[in-house]
């Protein structure tokens, strides 16, 4: 006998998963790479040990939620909380030292030290926050955790100033300090300076969203295990019980269906990442309009997911345009996502049409607002902390999409030149 759920009933459950969904710091999996941070995390703050360490892998993998995870892990302990001072940076928001330093000293509660000295100069104040972090001994000091999400865009920051100093601290024999840097690039040591690179412990954890130390079968069931702890609801959370216990019976039967199972594949084999899985999660629970979760409303976001809207916008381009992206896709299959500049695009482009004699030739002005164009669209993005004064062909960006996307617009678009589908095809330029 099935259980009716009231509109009540269904607005309390579909409440409940949207929170799971978004606040869940938990991650399935990927043991070897938590206990790694776990360990790190604790032998600073337990044994005043100070480190540095990398935690590399691509967006959506799942690093910020492991990170998050194995903090609240660590806070359950009343004891953590008393000997450490966590301190969060973001590249995308800390855009240069200075406000990176303003917000450290605002969450080490450094605010109105020494009269307001603090809110000097940028050398006065990066020389007193490393006074704050040097004074004191291993066994008093407090432990200081700096994470640093989007690590490389830090490397872009003027002489890497406070990377130095941190990286620095960290070797010293001094206050206890971690420094967690959280990024996409693999390519990231690269972009320290010598002397900062030279002070760093090149230590590195790899997190990627195929995770070889799950014991299971498949991708597909690894899919559907995470599934299942979003939406599953627990026990002992206070609720009516015979719809916790229906819902969680329907949802088992779902993911042992075999049509389910196809529909997941599917899911599995566009993308792994965890981001976006709740995103699709999160849609499905906010769309459902009764108790029950169907094989069509997972159906419904999936197809939505694969009818990409920047692939629409790259399939609405010029045929120059559309060459220009080509050349950028090419440039980082070659150079492994180097950041490349207008002369660059341009002379690969050129290289093509030379020996195309079907592509017309088009005058640089024209490429130029080709390429503007482009950037408008957001397909590329200026790269920061490079020097205002630097010409805009010579001014570095990177693409934002990605090959599969090119290689889905160009399939998709009609009237193209038979060289640039072949261009486009290529893996060889």
């Amino acid at each position: 006998m099935t259980t009716k759920m009231c509109k009540d009933d269904f607005k309390d459950v579909r409440k409940y998963l949207k929170q799971k969904i978004v606040k869940s710091n938990y991650l399935i999996g990927h043991q070897k790479e938590r206990n790694q941070i776990y360990d790190l995390i604790q032998r600073t703050v337990e044994c005043g040990e100070s480190n540095s360490a990398l935690l590399i892998g691509p967006r959506g993998s799942g690093k910020t939620i492991l990170v998050n995870d194995v903090l609240h892990e660590l806070q359950t302990n009343s004891s953590f909380l008393d000997d450490v001072i966590i301190v969060k940076l973001h590249g995308l928001i800390h855009t240069d030292d200075r406000l990176a330093l303003k917000s450290t000293t605002s969450q080490m509660n450094l605010d109105n030290a020494v009269d307001g000295k603090v809110f000097g100069s940028f050398a006065e104040n990066l020389a007193f926050l490393l006074a704050c972090l040097r004074t004191g001994e291993k066994r008093t000091s407090k432990a200081v955790i700096f994470i640093l999400e989007e690590f490389d865009l830090f490397c872009a920051h003027h002489n890497q100033t406070l990377l130095y100093n941190l990286f620095d601290v960290s070797q010293s024999a001094q206050t206890p300090i971690c420094v967690l840097g959280i990024t996409c690039r693999l390519d990231v040591i690269e972009l320290l300076e010598k002397r900062v690179k030279s002070r760093f412990s090149h230590r590195q954890v790899f997190l990627f969203p195929c995770d070889e130390n799950i014991n299971i079968e498949s991708h597909l069931d690894h899919m559907l295990k995470r599934i299942e702890y979003y939406l599953m609801i627990p026990e002992d959370l206070k609720m009516n019980s015979m719809i916790k216990k229906q819902w969680n019976t329907d949802l088992k039967n779902l993911l042992v269906d075999k049509k389910f199972k196809n529909v997941i594949q599917r899911l599995a084999d566009i993308d792994l990442n965890e981001r976006t899985l709740k995103n699709i999660l999160f849609k499905v629970v906010s769309h459902l309009n009764s108790g029950k979760l169907t094989v069509n409303t997972f159906q419904e976001q999936i197809n939505l997911l694969e009818k990409d809207d920047i692939t629409q916008v790259i399939q609405d381009l010029t045929v120059l345009e559309l060459c220009l992206i080509i050349a950028m896709k090419h440039h980082e299959e070659i150079y492994d996502n180097h950041p490349m500049n207008f002369e660059m695009v341009l002379s690969r482009y050129i290289k093509f049409a030379n020996a195309n004699s079907n592509i017309q030739g088009v005058q640089r002005p024209v490429i130029m607002k080709a390429f503007e164009h482009i950037q408008n669209l957001e397909l590329i993005s200026i790269i920061s902390g490079g020097s205002s004064r630097i010409q805009k062909e010579y001014q570095f960006f990177k693409l934002l999409v990605t090959p599969r996307q090119i290689s889905e617009a160009v399939k998709n678009s009609v009237g193209l030149p038979t060289e640039v589908v072949q261009w486009a095809n290529s893996s060889l330029v």
